[in-house]
C-alpha cells in the first residue's frame, strides 16, 4: 500500500510539472494564435505572442487604425486555417518551429515559437519576422550580394525604436493620401 502511495504520488508530481513546464504544444499554440488573428483579436493574439514581439503588435494596431475604407482586409483569409497544412513542431530546446504550407501555392513558411516562463509563445518580433522573409528571398534565388544588403537594411530596421516606425508609418501614410488625392483629381 505504501508503495502504491508513493508511485501515485511521484506520477502525480510528475503530471503536474509536465503541464507548467510544457504548457502545451507549439503547434496548438500556434493554431490559437491563427484563430485569434483571423478574427482581428489581437488581445488574444497577443497572449500566444513573445514579449519581444510587442511592437510588431503596436504596428499591426496602428495599420488597422490608419487603414483606408477602400482597402480590402484579408486577414481574415490570412490566418483561415482551412486553407493551410500545418505541419509538426520541431523542438530544439526553448525553440519550435511548425512548418506552415498554404494549400493553393504550395508556398510554405516555418513559423517560430520560443518558451517563455515554460509556455510556448509565438515569435512575431521584428527581427524573427524579418528573418522568416529573408528565408523566403533566399529560396526565390535572391544572391549573396542581394541578401548582404538585405542583412543591412534588415539590421537598420530592426535596431529602429517604434516611436520611429510610428512616425515613419505616419509619414508614408500621408505620402499615400497625397498620391491618393492626386490620382483621383486626374
Amino acid at each position: 500500500m505504501k508503495k502504491l502511495l508513493v508511485v501515485l504520488l511521484a506520477f502525480s508530481a510528475l503530471y503536474i510539472s509536465s503541464c507548467k513546464s510544457g504548457a502545451g504544444d507549439p503547434k496548438a499554440v500556434l493554431t490559437g494564435f491563427f484563430d485569434a488573428m483571423a478574427k482581428k483579436d489581437i488581445a488574444a493574439a497577443r497572449k500566444l505572442a513573445t514579449a519581444e514581439s510587442k511592437a510588431m503588435f503596436d504596428l499591426m494596431e496602428m495599420g488597422m487604425k490608419m487603414k483606408d475604407n477602400t482597402v480590402e482586409d484579408k486577414t481574415d483569409e490570412q490566418f483561415d486555417k482551412s486553407k493551410m497544412e500545418m505541419g509538426e513542431a520541431k523542438i530544439t530546446g526553448d525553440r519550435a518551429t511548425v512548418n506552415v504550407k498554404e494549400k493553393k501555392s504550395g508556398e510554405a513558411v516555418d513559423f517560430v515559437l520560443k518558451k517563455e516562463n515554460g509556455e510556448w509563445k509565438v515569435a512575431m518580433d521584428m527581427a524573427t519576422m524579418m528573418s522568416m522573409g529573408a528565408e523566403k528571398m533566399k529560396e526565390k534565388g535572391m544572391n549573396d550580394e542581394q541578401m548582404g544588403e538585405l542583412n543591412e537594411k534588415m539590421e537598420e530596421f530592426k535596431n529602429m525604436s517604434a516611436d520611429s516606425l510610428k512616425m515613419m508609418m505616419d509619414k508614408g501614410m500621408k505620402a499615400l493620401d497625397s498620391l491618393k488625392g492626386a490620382m483621383d483629381k486626374k
